[in-house]
């Protein structure tokens, strides 16, 4: 009896790619995993040494060095991509070990209501900027959430839920790249205005909570304003940091009302190549509440009732400060200086027009309950 000889189609033959799916590799995480990954570790070992900066700050711009100087290999893209998604929801849903329920409310009512004011005004208020001056409605709405409650990881998270198939690209890393410079900018001008001002120490400490972007932002304007102001600076702007769970749970109620009108909407042509689609339209939809929304707020009641060791919450602390470094330092990698100079000034009158729409609303309400 012969061996049966393999036919010419089961034989794999070098230098030519299978025809069979299932032997195509899908390409590997590791490389860009790798890069950023050094890339926050080296960031977050240089903001030991440089007070004040942020190694989310070190790391967003080490990514847009890197992108616009470096020609980066294409098998980092993956590790990239993968970075600047599930990485930075890892590092939000972190986040939610520094937030205090007690210290929150011991701020008092007038206090919580005036976060509460700002979030929502200023949400609001730039969205409707943006809408004036002619802007994308996804550019809009990130600018006004991470302006309005935590800076480049409110962006990474919103983009998650306004722009789930990543259409807007581009606009997610003008965003990003407006927080960094304009919270920037607002660590001296915001102690120099509370100075001219002759505010005292808690009030000044209020008013950068409720109006500077990164908490990491906060921290260092916060330190130069000196006295009391740090401690009570982190706790408002932790606060409005809270308000990241309930506005990505109305945003995803906004795009599945929206998408749902738009499928009744849709033209029978329309309707016979979605069809095409395996995908049902339903599963398309964001959930009303994320699974890293529902992380970060099980963080917050952990760190709210349960007594976590210090240094289980040192350890967390590190972990959630390299993870987001690593999604910004991804970030940063999508920003194009060029593209970025071609966007106009639109955008950044955008931004300098929500910062003072936030920083002003802080400081009236601050005033008001102070």
């Amino acid at each position: 009896m012969h061996a049966s000889t393999p036919t010419p189609s089961a034989v794999p033959t070098p230098g030519r790619a299978s025809s069979d799916p299932s032997a195509v590799r899908a390409p590997t995480r590791l490389p860009g995993l790798v890069l950023c990954t050094a890339a926050a570790l080296i960031a977050y070992a240089a903001g030991q040494f440089l007070p004040g900066m942020s190694p989310l700050i070190l790391a967003i711009l080490g990514g847009i060095i890197v992108a616009n100087l470096v020609p980066l290999p294409e098998s980092t893209a993956p590790g990239i991509a993968f970075s600047a998604k599930p990485v930075l929801r890892a590092g939000i849903v972190l986040l939610g070990l520094q937030v205090v329920l007690g210290d929150i409310v011991g701020l008092g009512f007038g206090v919580i209501a005036v976060v509460l004011g700002i979030v929502a005004a200023g949400i609001v208020g730039t969205i409707a900027i943006g809408r004036a001056l002619g802007l994308s409605p996804v550019l809009s709405v990130l600018v006004a959430c991470g302006f309005s409650i935590c800076g480049a990881a409110a962006v990474g998270a919103v983009a998650g839920v306004v722009d789930p198939k990543q259409k807007h690209a581009q606009d997610v890393v003008t965003a990003v790249a407006l927080v960094v410079l304009f919270g920037t900018l607002m660590i001296p001008l915001l102690p120099l205005t509370a100075s001219l001002l002759n505010l005292d120490s808690t009030t000044a400490g209020l008013w950068a909570g409720g109006a500077i972007h990164e908490v990491a932002q906060v921290v260092a304007a916060g330190g130069v304003l000196g006295g009391g102001a740090l401690a009570i600076a982190v706790i408002v702007k932790l606060a409005r940091v809270l308000m990241l769970a309930p506005v990505i749970a109305i945003l995803s109620v906004r795009e599945r009302r929206r998408a749902a009108t738009a499928e009744v909407r849709a033209p029978a042509g329309a309707e016979a190549s979605a069809a095409s689609d395996a995908t049902a339209p339903t599963a398309q939809l964001p959930p009303i509440v994320p699974l890293f929304v529902a992380g970060f707020l099980t963080m917050v009641v952990v760190r709210s009732f349960v007594p976590v060791p210090e240094v289980a919450l040192d350890v967390a602390g590190v972990a959630q400060t390299l993870l987001l470094s690593a999604a910004m330092f991804a970030l940063g990698c999508g920003v194009k200086v060029r593209a970025l100079v071609q966007v106009g000034p639109r955008p950044f009158v955008l931004a300098a027009l929500s910062t003072i729409l936030v920083a002003s609303l802080a400081l009236t309400g601050m005033l008001l309950v102070g």
